[in-house]
């Protein structure tokens, strides 16, 4: 089977479950009748460009860059909130939200990878984000669940 073939077996197979590894990955792709070396899926993930993302309890997972949620983002998102973010405050169709120093790229980060819709980006700081949303009317509906993430 053909190159294109198998790295849109790869997309499929790290878009359907958590693969942690270059192994599980050519065991997936095995099983999906693909032979493969650790060489070839080496090439394609660099070819792809995927990335490997957090997850829960220190493991980290193949994705593709850009692609929907990240699997785990929304637990990445609340432990970032309860454990960093000091206070949130918003302004026309800004949010912004104040963390202790040096912590405001992890969490810009999670809030990025959580890809809420209504969020256009991130600006991090060294303590202090700035979230953009789009429309203005969805800034009550994005700093209330900010609130209730960092448990306020």
């Amino acid at each position: 089977m053909n190159k294109q073939i198998r790295q849109k077996k790869i997309a499929e197979i790290i878009g359907s479950k958590p693969v942690a590894t270059q192994d599980q990955l050519a065991g997936e792709l095995k099983l999906a009748g693909f032979s493969v070396t650790q060489a070839t899926v080496s090439r394609d993930i660099k070819e792809l460009g995927l990335v490997k993302t957090p997850g829960d309890n220190n493991t980290s997972f193949y994705s593709l860059p850009g692609r929907g949620a990240i699997q785990g983002a929304e637990e990445r998102l609340q432990r970032q909130f309860l454990n960093s973010v000091l206070r949130v405050d918003c302004s026309e169709n800004l949010i912004v939200v104040k963390t202790p120093p040096g912590e405001a790229q992890g969490v810009a980060s999670a809030i990025d990878q959580a890809r809420w819709p209504m969020i256009i980006g991130t600006v991090a700081g060294d303590d202090t984000i700035l979230v953009v949303v789009k429309p203005r009317e969805a800034v009550d509906e994005v700093f209330m669940r900010f609130s209730e993430l960092s448990g306020g």
